[in-house]
C-alpha cells in the first residue's frame, strides 16, 4: 500500500508529460516535413513510439516510486524535474521548431540524465534498477535516429 501512492502519482506525472509533449510535437511523425527527412534504416514504424513510450513510463514510474520510497533526496527532485523538462522539450524542438541539433543535444542530455538515475541509484535499488534500463536503451535508439537525421538532412 505504501509503494502504490507514489507510484500513481509518478504514473500521473509521467503520462502528463507524454501528453504535453505530444501536444507540442505539431504535425509530429504524421508531417510533411518529417515524412520527408532521410531516417535512419533502423526506424520503427511509427506505432512502436507509441507503445515503447507507454511501457517506459510505467516502469519508469515504478523505478520512482521505488526510488522515492528508498531515497527522495533534493538531487533525486531536480533530476526527475530535469528529466521531464528535456524529455517534454525535445518533441517541441525536434517536430514544432525542426531544430533538428538542438533536439540532438536535448536527447544526448536526457540520455545522460536517465544513465545518471541508473548508475547513481544501483546500489540503493539494486535489482529494481533493471525498470529503468528500457527507457536508457530507447534513449539510445531515438538517439541514434536523430543523430541520423541530422547528419543525413
Amino acid at each position: 500500500m505504501k509503494f502504490f501512492k507514489p507510484f500513481i502519482i509518478f504514473l500521473i506525472i509521467n503520462s502528463s508529460a507524454l501528453g504535453i509533449g505530444s501536444m507540442f510535437m505539431a504535425d509530429g511523425p504524421k508531417g510533411s516535413w518529417y515524412l520527408q527527412l532521410q531516417k535512419a534504416p533502423w526506424t520503427p514504424d511509427g506505432w512502436v513510439f507509441g507503445a515503447t513510450w507507454t511501457t517506459i513510463m510505467i516502469c519508469f514510474s515504478v523505478y520512482m516510486a521505488y526510488l522515492y520510497l528508498q531515497r527522495f533526496t533534493k538531487k533525486v527532485q531536480l533530476l526527475f524535474v530535469i528529466q521531464c523538462i528535456l524529455n517534454v522539450s525535445w518533441n517541441f524542438l525536434f517536430f514544432n521548431q525542426k531544430l533538428i541539433d538542438l533536439a540532438l543535444v536535448n536527447i544526448a542530455f536526457l540520455t545522460l540524465i536517465v544513465a545518471v538515475f541508473l548508475f547513481t541509484y544501483l546500489k540503493d535499488l539494486k535489482i529494481k534498477s533493471l525498470l529503468i534500463v528500457p527507457y536508457l536503451v530507447w534513449l539510445c535508439i531515438a538517439t541514434s535516429l536523430n543523430l541520423y537525421i541530422s547528419i543525413y538532412n
